[in-house]
Protein backbone atom coordinates (compact mmCIF):
# COMPACT_ATOMS: atom_id res chain seq x y z
CA UNK A 1 0.00 0.00 0.00
CA UNK A 2 1.31 3.52 -0.92
CA UNK A 3 0.67 6.64 0.55
CA UNK A 4 0.25 9.29 -2.47
CA UNK A 5 1.85 12.63 -2.52
CA UNK A 6 3.16 15.29 -4.84
CA UNK A 7 6.85 14.04 -4.34
CA UNK A 8 6.29 10.85 -6.79
CA UNK A 9 4.57 10.79 -10.07
CA UNK A 10 1.90 8.02 -10.59
CA UNK A 11 0.40 6.31 -14.07
CA UNK A 12 -3.61 7.57 -13.59
CA UNK A 13 -6.19 4.84 -15.34
CA UNK A 14 -10.04 6.22 -16.52
CA UNK A 15 -12.83 3.80 -15.97
CA UNK A 16 -12.23 1.87 -19.03
CA UNK A 17 -8.70 1.10 -18.27
CA UNK A 18 -9.49 -0.04 -14.65
CA UNK A 19 -12.31 -2.22 -15.70
CA UNK A 20 -9.79 -3.66 -18.66
CA UNK A 21 -6.33 -4.09 -15.73
CA UNK A 22 -9.24 -5.19 -13.92
CA UNK A 23 -11.13 -8.56 -16.35
CA UNK A 24 -7.38 -9.55 -17.33
CA UNK A 25 -6.07 -9.94 -13.09
CA UNK A 26 -9.30 -11.50 -12.68
CA UNK A 27 -8.77 -14.29 -15.61
CA UNK A 28 -5.67 -15.50 -14.43
CA UNK A 29 -6.65 -15.25 -10.37
CA UNK A 30 -9.22 -18.16 -8.45
CA UNK A 31 -12.79 -16.64 -8.27
CA UNK A 32 -13.73 -13.35 -6.09
CA UNK A 33 -9.62 -13.09 -5.74
CA UNK A 34 -9.95 -9.10 -6.14
CA UNK A 35 -12.72 -8.71 -4.05
CA UNK A 36 -11.42 -10.33 -0.93
CA UNK A 37 -7.90 -8.81 -1.85
CA UNK A 38 -9.60 -5.51 -1.73
CA UNK A 39 -11.35 -5.61 1.79
CA UNK A 40 -8.29 -6.95 3.36
CA UNK A 41 -6.53 -3.89 1.94
CA UNK A 42 -9.33 -1.27 3.23
CA UNK A 43 -9.06 -3.28 6.48
CA UNK A 44 -5.57 -2.84 7.04
CA UNK A 45 -5.94 0.71 6.25
CA UNK A 46 -8.97 0.79 8.81
CA UNK A 47 -6.94 -0.14 11.80
CA UNK A 48 -3.83 1.82 10.76
CA UNK A 49 -6.01 4.87 10.79
CA UNK A 50 -8.46 3.84 13.67
CA UNK A 51 -6.15 1.48 15.82
CA UNK A 52 -8.41 2.23 18.85
CA UNK A 53 -12.13 2.38 17.42
CA UNK A 54 -14.87 1.05 19.77
CA UNK A 55 -17.30 1.31 16.63
CA UNK A 56 -16.96 1.33 12.82
CA UNK A 57 -19.58 1.80 10.70
CA UNK A 58 -19.23 0.28 7.15
CA UNK A 59 -21.68 1.56 4.74
CA UNK A 60 -22.24 -1.02 1.90
CA UNK A 61 -23.90 0.01 -1.65
CA UNK A 62 -25.96 -2.55 -3.70
CA UNK A 63 -22.55 -3.42 -6.15
CA UNK A 64 -19.31 -4.62 -5.88
CA UNK A 65 -18.05 -1.39 -3.94
CA UNK A 66 -20.30 -2.74 -1.40
CA UNK A 67 -18.93 -6.26 -1.78
CA UNK A 68 -15.46 -4.39 -1.11
CA UNK A 69 -16.94 -3.19 2.31
CA UNK A 70 -18.81 -5.87 3.54
CA UNK A 71 -15.24 -7.81 2.88
CA UNK A 72 -13.87 -5.56 4.76
CA UNK A 73 -16.40 -5.51 7.92
CA UNK A 74 -15.66 -9.81 8.37
CA UNK A 75 -11.97 -8.48 8.48
CA UNK A 76 -12.42 -6.26 11.24
CA UNK A 77 -14.87 -8.72 12.93
CA UNK A 78 -12.62 -10.99 12.77
CA UNK A 79 -10.06 -8.44 14.39
CA UNK A 80 -11.90 -8.24 17.48
CA UNK A 81 -13.62 -4.40 16.09
CA UNK A 82 -16.92 -3.63 16.48
CA UNK A 83 -18.05 -3.54 12.84
CA UNK A 84 -21.74 -2.78 11.76
CA UNK A 85 -22.73 -3.11 8.06
CA UNK A 86 -25.70 -1.45 6.90
CA UNK A 87 -26.37 -2.93 3.12
CA UNK A 88 -28.32 -1.75 0.14
CA UNK A 89 -27.51 -4.98 -1.54
CA UNK A 90 -29.80 -7.89 -2.03
CA UNK A 91 -28.32 -11.39 -1.72
CA UNK A 92 -30.47 -12.40 -4.72
CA UNK A 93 -29.59 -9.64 -7.22
CA UNK A 94 -25.74 -8.93 -6.37
CA UNK A 95 -22.81 -9.89 -8.55
CA UNK A 96 -21.31 -13.54 -7.90
CA UNK A 97 -18.26 -12.02 -5.60
CA UNK A 98 -20.49 -9.42 -3.97
CA UNK A 99 -22.30 -12.72 -3.06
CA UNK A 100 -19.65 -14.65 -2.17
CA UNK A 101 -18.56 -11.83 0.19
CA UNK A 102 -22.06 -11.07 1.87
CA UNK A 103 -21.94 -14.79 2.50
CA UNK A 104 -18.78 -14.87 3.91
CA UNK A 105 -19.58 -11.77 6.56
CA UNK A 106 -23.37 -13.45 7.41
CA UNK A 107 -21.65 -16.91 8.48
CA UNK A 108 -18.49 -15.12 10.33
CA UNK A 109 -21.43 -13.21 12.31
CA UNK A 110 -20.81 -9.84 11.27
CA UNK A 111 -23.67 -7.31 12.60
CA UNK A 112 -25.87 -6.30 9.85
CA UNK A 113 -28.23 -3.39 10.82
CA UNK A 114 -30.84 -1.15 8.87
CA UNK A 115 -29.60 2.22 10.21
CA UNK A 116 -26.51 3.84 10.59
CA UNK A 117 -25.13 3.26 14.73
CA UNK A 118 -25.54 6.42 16.63
CA UNK A 119 -21.46 6.78 17.26
CA UNK A 120 -19.28 5.41 15.09
CA UNK A 121 -15.31 6.11 15.43
CA UNK A 122 -14.55 5.37 11.76
CA UNK A 123 -16.91 5.24 8.88
CA UNK A 124 -16.27 3.20 6.05
CA UNK A 125 -17.99 4.79 2.42
CA UNK A 126 -18.57 1.78 0.20
CA UNK A 127 -21.14 2.71 -1.22
CA UNK A 128 -20.73 3.54 -5.14
CA UNK A 129 -18.03 3.06 -6.80
CA UNK A 130 -16.04 3.64 -10.25
CA UNK A 131 -19.05 2.51 -12.02
CA UNK A 132 -21.82 4.77 -11.17
CA UNK A 133 -22.45 7.98 -12.35
CA UNK A 134 -25.86 8.57 -10.75
CA UNK A 135 -26.62 11.19 -7.91
CA UNK A 136 -27.12 9.19 -4.52
CA UNK A 137 -30.19 8.91 -3.84
CA UNK A 138 -33.05 7.85 -1.24
CA UNK A 139 -31.59 6.14 1.74
CA UNK A 140 -28.05 6.14 0.41
CA UNK A 141 -28.34 9.80 0.37
CA UNK A 142 -29.66 10.00 3.98
CA UNK A 143 -26.41 7.45 5.29
CA UNK A 144 -24.03 10.03 3.22
CA UNK A 145 -25.49 12.76 5.36
CA UNK A 146 -25.26 11.47 8.05
CA UNK A 147 -21.52 10.33 7.40
CA UNK A 148 -20.38 13.63 6.83
CA UNK A 149 -21.82 15.12 10.01
CA UNK A 150 -21.24 12.46 12.93
CA UNK A 151 -17.80 13.30 13.44
CA UNK A 152 -15.95 10.30 12.72
CA UNK A 153 -12.95 9.76 10.57
CA UNK A 154 -14.11 8.62 7.15
CA UNK A 155 -12.25 6.29 4.76
CA UNK A 156 -13.83 6.14 1.44
CA UNK A 157 -13.21 2.94 -0.86
CA UNK A 158 -11.71 3.94 -4.23
CA UNK A 159 -13.92 6.97 -4.43
CA UNK A 160 -16.08 8.90 -2.31
CA UNK A 161 -19.87 8.40 -3.02
CA UNK A 162 -21.05 10.73 -5.05
CA UNK A 163 -17.80 11.75 -6.86
CA UNK A 164 -17.07 10.83 -10.72
CA UNK A 165 -13.74 8.59 -10.61
CA UNK A 166 -12.45 9.82 -14.06
CA UNK A 167 -13.25 13.04 -14.27
CA UNK A 168 -13.46 14.71 -10.82
CA UNK A 169 -16.93 16.18 -10.90
CA UNK A 170 -19.69 15.55 -8.74
CA UNK A 171 -22.78 13.33 -9.78
CA UNK A 172 -25.83 14.35 -10.30
CA UNK A 173 -29.26 12.58 -11.27
CA UNK A 174 -31.13 13.33 -14.07
CA UNK A 175 -33.83 15.08 -12.74
CA UNK A 176 -31.98 16.93 -10.31
CA UNK A 177 -31.43 20.81 -11.53
CA UNK A 178 -28.04 22.24 -12.21
CA UNK A 179 -28.02 24.03 -9.20
CA UNK A 180 -29.21 21.83 -6.79
CA UNK A 181 -26.55 20.83 -3.91
CA UNK A 182 -25.03 17.66 -4.81
CA UNK A 183 -25.04 14.67 -2.17
CA UNK A 184 -21.10 13.73 -1.86
CA UNK A 185 -18.74 11.97 0.71
CA UNK A 186 -16.54 14.29 2.26
CA UNK A 187 -13.73 11.78 3.23
CA UNK A 188 -10.70 12.34 5.37
CA UNK A 189 -8.89 8.97 3.54
CA UNK A 190 -9.88 7.33 0.03
CA UNK A 191 -8.31 4.25 -0.81
CA UNK A 192 -7.86 3.92 -4.40
CA UNK A 193 -8.19 -0.06 -5.67
CA UNK A 194 -6.05 -1.52 -8.14
CA UNK A 195 -5.13 1.91 -10.34
CA UNK A 196 -4.92 5.24 -9.63
CA UNK A 197 -7.87 7.52 -10.70
CA UNK A 198 -7.90 10.77 -12.31
CA UNK A 199 -11.18 12.15 -10.60
CA UNK A 200 -9.33 12.45 -7.20
CA UNK A 201 -6.89 14.55 -7.82
CA UNK A 202 -8.90 17.12 -10.56
CA UNK A 203 -12.22 18.97 -10.32
CA UNK A 204 -13.97 18.65 -6.65
CA UNK A 205 -11.30 15.79 -6.28
CA UNK A 206 -9.21 17.65 -4.14
CA UNK A 207 -11.87 18.80 -2.05
CA UNK A 208 -13.44 15.33 -1.18
CA UNK A 209 -10.85 12.68 -1.20
CA UNK A 210 -8.34 13.66 1.63
CA UNK A 211 -5.49 11.72 2.29
CA UNK A 212 -5.34 8.93 -0.96
CA UNK A 213 -3.82 6.16 -0.62
CA UNK A 214 -3.55 3.00 -3.47
CA UNK A 215 -2.98 -0.78 -3.40
CA UNK A 216 -2.68 -2.40 -6.19
CA UNK A 217 -3.96 -5.59 -5.01
CA UNK A 218 -0.86 -7.66 -5.89
CA UNK A 219 -1.49 -6.65 -9.76
CA UNK A 220 1.03 -5.63 -11.80
CA UNK A 221 -0.73 -2.78 -14.20
CA UNK A 222 1.16 -1.89 -16.88
CA UNK A 223 2.11 1.89 -17.36
CA UNK A 224 1.23 1.49 -20.92
CA UNK A 225 -2.56 1.02 -20.46
CA UNK A 226 -2.58 4.52 -18.23
CA UNK A 227 -4.64 7.24 -19.40
CA UNK A 228 -3.21 9.91 -17.49
CA UNK A 229 0.20 10.91 -15.53
CA UNK A 230 0.09 12.51 -11.83
CA UNK A 231 2.75 14.65 -11.90
CA UNK A 232 6.10 14.43 -9.54
CA UNK A 233 8.94 16.83 -9.00
CA UNK A 234 10.51 18.29 -12.33
CA UNK A 235 14.10 17.09 -12.71
CA UNK A 236 16.70 19.52 -11.13
CA UNK A 237 18.03 21.99 -13.97
CA UNK A 238 21.46 23.02 -13.59
CA UNK A 239 23.42 25.93 -15.51
CA UNK A 240 27.21 25.83 -16.29
CA UNK A 241 29.72 28.01 -15.27
CA UNK A 242 30.40 29.27 -18.64
CA UNK A 243 26.99 30.32 -19.19
CA UNK A 244 25.94 34.09 -19.44
CA UNK A 245 22.44 35.87 -20.46
CA UNK A 246 22.48 35.11 -23.78
CA UNK A 247 22.64 31.33 -23.09
CA UNK A 248 19.67 31.66 -20.58
CA UNK A 249 16.86 33.00 -22.92
CA UNK A 250 15.56 36.26 -23.64
CA UNK A 251 11.50 36.64 -23.03
CA UNK A 252 9.64 39.10 -24.16
CA UNK A 253 6.43 40.02 -22.19
CA UNK A 254 3.64 41.86 -24.41
CA UNK A 255 0.39 43.51 -22.93
CA UNK A 256 -0.65 46.33 -20.35
CA UNK A 257 -3.27 47.92 -22.31
CA UNK A 258 -4.05 51.47 -20.29
CA UNK A 259 -5.00 50.63 -16.60
CA UNK A 260 -3.89 47.17 -17.19
CA UNK A 261 0.36 47.57 -16.69
CA UNK A 262 0.24 44.91 -13.55
CA UNK A 263 -0.74 42.46 -15.51
CA UNK A 264 2.37 42.37 -17.67
CA UNK A 265 5.23 43.56 -14.93
CA UNK A 266 4.01 40.74 -12.90
CA UNK A 267 4.72 38.21 -15.83
CA UNK A 268 7.98 39.83 -16.44
CA UNK A 269 8.63 39.88 -12.81
CA UNK A 270 8.06 35.99 -12.63
CA UNK A 271 10.66 35.50 -16.06
CA UNK A 272 13.48 37.70 -14.11
CA UNK A 273 13.26 36.06 -11.16
CA UNK A 274 12.80 32.26 -12.56
CA UNK A 275 16.14 32.71 -14.71
CA UNK A 276 15.43 34.56 -17.70
CA UNK A 277 18.72 36.04 -19.27
CA UNK A 278 17.00 39.29 -21.02
CA UNK A 279 13.51 39.92 -20.11
CA UNK A 280 11.60 43.10 -22.34
CA UNK A 281 8.36 44.22 -21.35
CA UNK A 282 6.42 45.75 -24.34
CA UNK A 283 3.44 47.81 -23.15
CA UNK A 284 0.54 48.38 -25.00
CA UNK A 285 -0.28 51.76 -22.78
CA UNK A 286 -0.24 55.00 -24.60
CA UNK A 287 1.70 56.25 -21.82
CA UNK A 288 4.30 53.34 -21.33
CA UNK A 289 7.08 53.72 -18.76
CA UNK A 290 10.42 53.51 -19.06
CA UNK A 291 11.68 51.85 -16.74
CA UNK A 292 10.34 49.86 -13.25
CA UNK A 293 11.72 51.24 -10.06
CA UNK A 294 11.28 48.26 -8.68
CA UNK A 295 12.57 46.04 -11.24
CA UNK A 296 15.23 48.04 -13.03
CA UNK A 297 16.49 44.71 -14.73
CA UNK A 298 13.59 44.61 -16.76
CA UNK A 299 13.95 46.51 -20.27
CA UNK A 300 11.41 48.47 -21.98
CA UNK A 301 10.73 48.54 -25.21
CA UNK A 302 7.82 49.73 -27.87
CA UNK A 303 6.27 47.15 -29.55
CA UNK A 304 7.25 47.77 -32.84
CA UNK A 305 11.16 47.72 -31.62
CA UNK A 306 10.98 44.42 -30.97
CA UNK A 307 12.39 41.53 -33.28
CA UNK A 308 9.72 38.65 -31.86
CA UNK A 309 11.63 36.17 -34.60
CA UNK A 310 14.46 36.08 -31.61
CA UNK A 311 12.19 35.86 -28.87
CA UNK A 312 10.24 33.73 -26.28
CA UNK A 313 7.25 35.54 -25.90
CA UNK A 314 3.95 35.75 -23.60
CA UNK A 315 1.62 37.60 -24.36
CA UNK A 316 -1.65 38.41 -23.50
CA UNK A 317 -1.18 39.22 -19.72
CA UNK A 318 -3.49 42.60 -19.09
CA UNK A 319 -3.74 43.17 -23.17
CA UNK A 320 -7.07 44.25 -23.01
CA UNK A 321 -8.82 44.64 -26.98
CA UNK A 322 -5.42 46.11 -27.85
CA UNK A 323 -3.81 42.71 -27.61
CA UNK A 324 -5.71 41.61 -31.10
CA UNK A 325 -4.33 44.17 -33.23
CA UNK A 326 -0.60 42.85 -32.75
CA UNK A 327 -1.50 39.01 -31.98
CA UNK A 328 -1.59 37.89 -35.83
CA UNK A 329 1.66 39.23 -36.21
CA UNK A 330 3.20 37.49 -33.08
CA UNK A 331 1.88 34.17 -33.91
CA UNK A 332 3.37 34.34 -36.89
CA UNK A 333 6.77 35.49 -35.82
CA UNK A 334 7.34 34.09 -32.63
CA UNK A 335 9.20 30.66 -32.53
CA UNK A 336 8.43 30.23 -29.02
CA UNK A 337 5.17 31.96 -27.41
CA UNK A 338 3.12 31.56 -24.44
CA UNK A 339 -0.72 33.02 -24.80
CA UNK A 340 -2.69 33.84 -22.20
CA UNK A 341 -6.21 36.04 -20.37
CA UNK A 342 -6.66 38.46 -23.46
CA UNK A 343 -4.45 36.56 -25.78
CA UNK A 344 -6.89 33.70 -25.50
CA UNK A 345 -10.24 35.49 -25.55
CA UNK A 346 -9.17 37.60 -28.71
CA UNK A 347 -8.04 34.11 -30.48
CA UNK A 348 -12.14 32.95 -29.04
CA UNK A 349 -13.53 36.05 -30.95
CA UNK A 350 -11.46 35.80 -34.17
CA UNK A 351 -11.56 32.51 -36.18
CA UNK A 352 -8.64 34.20 -38.43
CA UNK A 353 -7.09 34.56 -35.58
CA UNK A 354 -7.34 30.90 -34.50
CA UNK A 355 -6.54 29.82 -38.10
CA UNK A 356 -2.84 31.46 -37.56
CA UNK A 357 -2.64 29.62 -34.39
CA UNK A 358 -3.20 26.56 -35.55
CA UNK A 359 -0.90 26.89 -38.77
CA UNK A 360 1.64 27.40 -35.86
CA UNK A 361 1.24 23.74 -35.58
CA UNK A 362 4.24 21.70 -34.34
CA UNK A 363 7.11 23.80 -36.12
CA UNK A 364 6.84 26.68 -33.63
CA UNK A 365 6.12 25.95 -29.73
CA UNK A 366 3.40 27.48 -28.03
CA UNK A 367 1.42 26.97 -24.69
CA UNK A 368 -2.00 28.28 -23.89
CA UNK A 369 -2.82 28.82 -19.96
CA UNK A 370 -7.07 29.45 -20.27
CA UNK A 371 -9.17 29.46 -17.15
CA UNK A 372 -11.94 27.15 -17.28
CA UNK A 373 -14.31 30.28 -19.07
CA UNK A 374 -11.38 30.74 -21.51
CA UNK A 375 -11.53 27.49 -22.38
CA UNK A 376 -15.15 27.12 -22.50
CA UNK A 377 -14.60 30.73 -24.82
CA UNK A 378 -12.13 28.69 -27.12
CA UNK A 379 -14.39 25.15 -27.09
CA UNK A 380 -17.62 27.39 -27.71
CA UNK A 381 -19.31 25.98 -24.74
CA UNK A 382 -20.14 26.57 -21.18
CA UNK A 383 -17.44 26.62 -18.08
CA UNK A 384 -19.21 23.88 -16.86
CA UNK A 385 -19.12 21.36 -19.71
CA UNK A 386 -14.95 22.35 -18.97
CA UNK A 387 -15.23 21.33 -15.81
CA UNK A 388 -17.65 17.97 -16.18
CA UNK A 389 -14.69 16.22 -17.76
CA UNK A 390 -11.11 18.35 -17.35
CA UNK A 391 -9.52 15.71 -18.74
CA UNK A 392 -11.03 15.79 -22.32
CA UNK A 393 -11.52 19.46 -22.68
CA UNK A 394 -7.71 19.96 -22.22
CA UNK A 395 -7.34 17.42 -24.55
CA UNK A 396 -9.69 18.44 -26.88
CA UNK A 397 -8.28 21.81 -26.93
CA UNK A 398 -4.59 20.54 -27.84
CA UNK A 399 -5.88 18.28 -30.56
CA UNK A 400 -7.74 21.06 -31.95
CA UNK A 401 -5.61 24.14 -31.89
CA UNK A 402 -2.12 22.01 -32.29
CA UNK A 403 -0.38 23.23 -29.05
CA UNK A 404 0.12 22.58 -25.34
CA UNK A 405 -2.70 23.39 -23.22
CA UNK A 406 -2.57 24.16 -19.28
CA UNK A 407 -6.13 24.37 -18.15
CA UNK A 408 -5.87 25.82 -14.80
CA UNK A 409 -7.87 24.67 -11.87
CA UNK A 410 -8.02 22.53 -8.70
CA UNK A 411 -5.39 19.80 -10.24
CA UNK A 412 -4.30 21.91 -13.26
CA UNK A 413 -4.46 19.72 -16.55
CA UNK A 414 -1.54 20.19 -19.12
CA UNK A 415 -2.31 18.50 -22.53
CA UNK A 416 -0.30 18.08 -26.23
CA UNK A 417 -1.07 16.55 -28.88
CA UNK A 418 0.60 12.77 -29.16
CA UNK A 419 0.80 12.80 -25.17
CA UNK A 420 -0.82 11.77 -21.74
CA UNK A 421 -2.19 14.09 -20.49
CA UNK A 422 -0.59 15.37 -16.63
CA UNK A 423 -2.55 16.19 -13.72
CA UNK A 424 -0.28 18.75 -11.21
CA UNK A 425 -0.62 17.23 -7.46
CA UNK A 426 0.57 20.60 -6.16
CA UNK A 427 -1.09 24.21 -4.82
CA UNK A 428 -4.34 25.23 -3.17
CA UNK A 429 -6.58 27.92 -2.47
CA UNK A 430 -4.29 30.48 -1.99
CA UNK A 431 -3.29 30.54 -5.37
CA UNK A 432 -7.04 32.13 -5.35
CA UNK A 433 -5.63 35.73 -5.93
CA UNK A 434 -5.62 38.09 -8.95
CA UNK A 435 -2.59 38.01 -10.71
CA UNK A 436 -1.34 34.46 -10.04
CA UNK A 437 -1.86 33.43 -13.79
CA UNK A 438 0.26 35.92 -14.84
CA UNK A 439 2.96 34.79 -13.04
CA UNK A 440 2.59 31.36 -14.14
CA UNK A 441 2.70 32.41 -18.15
CA UNK A 442 5.85 34.40 -17.14
CA UNK A 443 7.58 31.37 -15.84
CA UNK A 444 6.45 29.44 -18.39
CA UNK A 445 7.80 31.88 -20.90
CA UNK A 446 11.84 31.10 -19.13
CA UNK A 447 11.34 27.54 -19.44
CA UNK A 448 10.35 27.96 -22.84
CA UNK A 449 13.77 30.08 -23.74
CA UNK A 450 15.72 27.63 -21.65
CA UNK A 451 15.78 25.17 -24.61
CA UNK A 452 12.51 22.85 -22.87
CA UNK A 453 9.82 21.63 -25.28
CA UNK A 454 6.30 23.36 -24.22
CA UNK A 455 5.21 19.81 -22.63
CA UNK A 456 7.61 19.54 -20.80
CA UNK A 457 8.24 23.84 -20.02
CA UNK A 458 4.10 23.68 -19.10
CA UNK A 459 3.65 20.72 -16.16
CA UNK A 460 7.24 21.82 -14.61
CA UNK A 461 6.20 25.34 -14.42
CA UNK A 462 2.63 24.14 -13.29
CA UNK A 463 4.05 22.50 -10.34
CA UNK A 464 6.64 24.71 -9.53
CA UNK A 465 4.66 27.47 -9.47
CA UNK A 466 2.15 25.30 -7.28
CA UNK A 467 4.16 23.44 -4.79
CA UNK A 468 5.32 27.14 -3.94
CA UNK A 469 2.02 27.33 -2.48
CA UNK A 470 1.90 24.43 -0.51
CA UNK A 471 5.01 25.94 1.23
CA UNK A 472 3.78 29.00 1.72
CA UNK A 473 3.61 30.63 5.47
CA UNK A 474 0.30 30.44 6.77
CA UNK A 475 0.40 33.74 9.12
CA UNK A 476 1.50 35.26 5.22
CA UNK A 477 -0.75 36.08 2.74
CA UNK A 478 0.12 35.18 -0.91
CA UNK A 479 0.22 37.71 -3.28
CA UNK A 480 1.16 37.39 -6.94
CA UNK A 481 4.58 39.88 -6.53
CA UNK A 482 5.24 37.94 -3.06
CA UNK A 483 5.04 34.73 -5.62
CA UNK A 484 6.65 36.01 -8.41
CA UNK A 485 9.90 36.86 -6.18
CA UNK A 486 9.87 33.70 -4.37
CA UNK A 487 10.27 31.76 -7.59
CA UNK A 488 13.99 32.79 -7.96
Amino acid sequence: MQRITATTAHSLHGIAATRFVEQQAAATLAPHTLMRRAGLATANLAQALAPHARSIWVACGPGNNGGDGLETALHLHQRGYHAVVTWLGESAKVSADAHDAWQRASQAGVRFAAEPPTHADLCIDALLGIGSTRAPQGRMAHWVQHMNHCGATVLAVDVPTGLHAETGALTQSRTEPASHTRIVVRAHHTLSLLTLKPGLFTGHGRDFVGQVWLDSLGVDVAENSADATLAGPPPRRAHGHASHKGTRGDVAVIGGAPGMTGAVLLAASAALHAGAGRVIVSLLDDHPIGVDPLQPELMMRPYRQLNTEALTVVCGCGGGEAIASILGEVMMNAPRLVLDADALNAISADARLAAVLIQRGTKQATVLTPHPLEAARLLGCGTADIQANRLLAAQELADRLRCTVVLKGSGTVTAAPGQHPVINPTGNGKLATGGTGDVLAGLLGTRLASGMNPYEAAWTAVYQHAELADRWPNEAALTAGALAKALS
